[in-house]
C-alpha cells in the first residue's frame, strides 16, 4: 500500500487518466484529458509517467506510465493479470 496520502493520490490519478484515456489514431499514443490536479500532473510528467503540453488540453501516458498504471489497476484487482 502507498505510503503516504501524496502517493496514493499521484497512484489513483495515473490510474483514472488511463481508465479515462483513448487511442489517438493515427499514432498509437493514449491519451487524456487534462482534468486533474496541475501540481500532480506535473509529478507524474517529472517521473516520466505522462507527457504534458503546458499548451494541450490533454495529456499522453508514456510506455512506462501505461505499464505502471495496469500494474496499480492488477495490484488493486481491478485489472485481470497476466495468469
Amino acid at each position: 500500500m502507498p505510503e503516504n496520502h501524496d502517493q496514493i493520490v499521484e497512484d489513483l490519478t495515473l490510474m483514472l487518466i488511463y481508465l479515462c484515456s483513448w487511442l489517438e489514431k493515427p499514432y498509437p499514443v493514449r491519451r487524456a484529458w487534462k482534468g486533474y490536479d496541475f501540481d500532480v500532473l506535473n509529478h507524474l510528467a517529472d517521473r516520466e509517467l505522462i507527457s504534458d503540453s503546458k499548451t494541450s488540453k490533454s495529456v499522453h501516458l508514456t510506455e512506462e506510465g501505461e505499464n505502471h498504471a495496469q500494474a496499480l489497476l492488477r495490484k488493486y484487482g481491478l485489472l485481470p493479470g497476466d495468469d
